[in-house]
């Protein structure tokens, strides 16, 4: 989210679009012949912030450091470092949006290991021969299928659209908002009787995608280091739970299954976190932005050209957007998501195929629950892919 919302290398692999081995990649490598994969969510184009803050964020550890599994016995995660509770609980407070008093934080591998951890908590702990149904409203993130049934568990099961769940039997709903792949804002859709159980998956809540309209208070929500930050390498997520006993749940998973999370990633995803909210604390931006600034700023700009290219195409739409007021910037804003969702026009039965013409590879919208006529492409891909993707996208024409 590999699950809740980020994207493996694989699926690049399995669609026959290799990414690059570097962190970038010069406009002088690309040719008009050269596949920009789009479809992968790698988000690299945060990279030149982090580039010009590379002093403050600066880690050094010493080869005797950080040896042991253990971080914090006296939590119930105990493989988390204080430091880093700390400062995401920091982060939420200065954002604004999610509520982390009276509530506990869970480290995971990335919030794709997380999910799994939700799912395993929130599941009846009696083994039926009738596993939970899990249901995500369409179009949905293409990999929660994928991570629920590689278990292949006897405690939950992939059962598809939540609108049109209609069973009589209690079910997990997982509430992706903003939405990947659409950047739609998502309430839960089951109508149902039946006893249901909410996960929300928050991992593009944060103000360079979306206005912050409210302070998040669910039972269970998912966040994620790598579309924050764009430090995906780090894979470091993380869970912020009502319930104790969840909390607990979730935290057993990740012990079980990867013996706790690296203390060298804990230690660098505190440090950044720590430079954003420091920055706004101290109000240096006398020399360079601060980073929701800058990466709300790059994003809005990315959309604008993103957007004029998509218009004189006339091959493609794309999902408009409501403009809304930001607590965090206390203005009224647009939204940016980190994906572009496209529609064919009138005609044109395949919009992956179209996109293929051009030697651009998005992800197909069956792989998320709708039809051909959709497809998702990456929005946070380095600038020299992004521009030459726009140029492409600009000239393509209907046949």
């Amino acid at each position: 989210m590999v699950v809740a919302n980020s994207s493996s290398p694989s699926d690049s692999i399995n669609n026959n679009c290799f990414p690059c081995s570097n962190d970038t990649m010069s406009l002088s490598n690309l040719s008009n012949n050269s596949i920009i994969d789009a479809q992968k969510g790698d988000p690299l184009a945060f990279g030149s912030y982090w580039k010009q803050m590379s002093d403050e964020c600066t880690v050094v550890i010493k080869g005797w450091e950080l040896m042991s599994y253990y971080s914090d016995s006296s939590n119930m995660c105990w493989f988390m470092l204080p430091e880093l509770r700390d400062e995401i609980e920091r982060l939420h407070h200065l954002v604004g949006n999610a509520v982390t008093k009276d509530k506990y934080i869970v480290v995971g591998n990335g919030s794709s290991q997380l999910f799994q951890a939700a799912l395993f908590a929130v599941s009846p702990s009696d083994v039926s021969d009738h596993p939970i149904n899990v249901v995500v409203t369409a179009p949905y993130y293409s990999e929660y299928k994928n991570a629920i049934n590689v278990l292949h568990s006897r405690m939950f099961r992939w059962a598809g659209d939540a609108t049109l769940y209609d069973e009589n039997k209690p079910y997990i709903e997982v509430v992706t908002s903003p939405n990947n792949p659409d950047g739609t804002l998502r309430v839960p859709m089951v109508n149902s009787l039946a006893e249901g159980k909410l996960i929300h998956d928050l991992a593009y809540y944060w103000p360079q995608y979306t206005p912050i309209n409210y302070e998040a208070g669910h039972d269970i929500m998912l966040f994620t280091f790598s579309k924050c930050t764009g430090h995906a390498g780090s894979r470091i997520g993380w869970a912020i739970v009502k319930d104790i006993a969840v909390a607990k749940k979730m935290a057993t998973f990740v012990q079980s299954s990867t013996m706790g999370v690296s203390k060298e990633s804990q230690t660098r995803a505190a440090k950044i976190i720590a430079v954003i909210c420091d920055g706004y604390q101290n109000f240096k931006s006398n020399e360079s932005e601060l980073f929701f600034e800058y990466s709300k700023r790059l994003m809005r700009e990315r959309w604008e050209k993103f957007r004029g290219a998509i218009e004189q195409s006339m091959v493609f739409n794309v999902t408009k957007y409501p403009r809304a007021h930001c607590n965090f910037t206390n203005e009224i804003s647009e939204t940016y998501p980190s994906f572009a969702w496209l529609k064919c026009e009138e005609g044109i039965e395949n919009s992956h195929h179209c996109l293929r013409k051009l030697n651009i590879c998005g992800r197909e919208g069956e792989r998320f629950g709708v039809d051909s006529k959709y497809v998702r492409i990456s929005m946070l891909g380095i600038d020299d892919e992004f521009n030459e993707m726009v140029k492409r996208l600009s000239n393509a024409k209907k046949e």
